[in-house]
């Protein structure tokens, strides 16, 4: 297959590889004024960009924190933010060997002629977008397309939307010079079984790899972000062993070696039960071509968001609390995670019904 080869080929090929260095993931801290806005109101915090941002400066200068992430997802606010002190975020991630990515689709609109399924939006200007992103410091990018899963969802015509649009944004990125996250998230509400859930997430990331192919991405320089798979939010619940063993083989059926990682996404899943499920995975004793390993937002940030509280007096806790999930799931991507992060609030589900950014 004839695949982009331009000026940054070398440059996408080695930043997807440093993003999946084993022992590392990406912290998804990209949420929209207006999701982050329902996070401060769990909280009593006031959605303001001063909060916001203190709030990223809290991640990302948490003590010996950055050596667990390869990469941070930005919200574009975010990217042009600094620390209270005049440092811009970017340079704390550089210096902290973190690779500042950047999100850049605009939200997701109905899909005509289909019962309510999606379709994502932003390709319009998106190449002069990640060229000023790439100026400003990013150096990869993450586009989320959603899929439901339903009686008779999704739709051909809903998983080929949804893939010829992330093929599209991916090939745009690189040729300016990011390195493509493609997240096709299958959302995890219903009564479905783990086995309609295999069956859909296999569908979807084989016409995504049709799709990449099909527009000439450079598979060598992406990254996938999918759903584990599991069974619907109001089925019975499986076990981390079996939820590795049909998640590994969905990736083994539909996924080519080319691709560096793959770095799931937490999909409303309980801190402990994201740190979990992606322990067993990297136990399993099966081919893996790809690092797994983990771009995770609210499992990432539930516990140190409580402990915070937007008091400045709290900051040493609710970093205290960050550094432990950023390390067991650190742990997790080695197959090595021994359990020592299961505090109370790290049980607490964070599933969301029809999940919007």
């Amino acid at each position: 297959m004839s695949c982009y080869n331009g000026k940054y080929t070398d440059e996408l090929i080695a930043n997807a590889k440093y993003i999946g260095t084993p022992g590392k993931g990406i912290l998804a801290a990209d949420e929209s004024t207006g999701t982050i806005g329902k996070r401060f109101e769990s909280i009593h915090v006031e959605n303001v960009e001063e909060n916001r941002r203190a709030l990223r400066e809290l991640l990302f200068t948490t003590p010996n924190a950055l050596q667990y992430l390869s990469g941070v997802i930005l919200f574009e606010e975010t990217l042009y933010q600094k620390t209270a002190s005049g440092k811009p975020f970017v340079d704390v991630m550089k210096e902290g060997g973190v690779l500042p990515g950047i999100k850049v689709d605009k939200g997701t609109v109905e899909l005509p002629g289909t019962n309510g399924e999606t379709t994502t939006q932003g390709l319009d200007g998106l190449a002069q977008r990640c060229q000023e992103y790439y100026k400003a410091g990013a150096r990869f990018a993450k586009w989320r397309a959603v899929l439901k899963i339903g009686e008779n969802e999704p739709s051909q015509l809903a998983i080929n939307e949804n893939a010829n649009g992330l093929a599209r944004y991916a090939i745009i990125c690189q040729q300016n010079g990011l390195v493509p996250i493609v997240e096709p998230e299958i959302l995890v509400d219903g009564s479905h079984s783990i086995d309609k859930c295999a069956d859909v997430t296999e569908r979807v990331l084989a016409a995504c790899y049709k799709a990449l192919n099909d527009n000439h991405v450079l598979l060598e320089g992406t990254l996938l972000k999918p759903n584990m798979v599991t069974p619907g939010s109001e089925a019975a619940k499986a076990s981390p062993e079996i939820i590795a063993a049909y998640t590994v083989r969905a990736l083994q059926r539909t996924m080519p070696a080319a691709v560096p990682a793959v770095v799931f996404l937490s999909g409303g899943q309980s801190e402990e039960q994201a740190t979990v499920n992606l322990n067993a995975m990297n136990k399993l004793e099966t081919k893996r071509p790809w690092t797994l390993t983990f771009s995770y937002g609210r499992a990432l940030q539930q516990s140190t968001l409580k402990a915070w509280g937007g008091k400045p007096e709290n900051v040493e806790k609710a970093q205290a609390a960050f550094l432990a999930r950023a390390k067991a799931n650190s742990e997790a991507t080695l197959g090595k995670y021994t359990g020592d992060a299961a505090l109370d609030g790290a049980m607490e589900s964070l599933h969301v019904k029809d999940y919007k950014y």
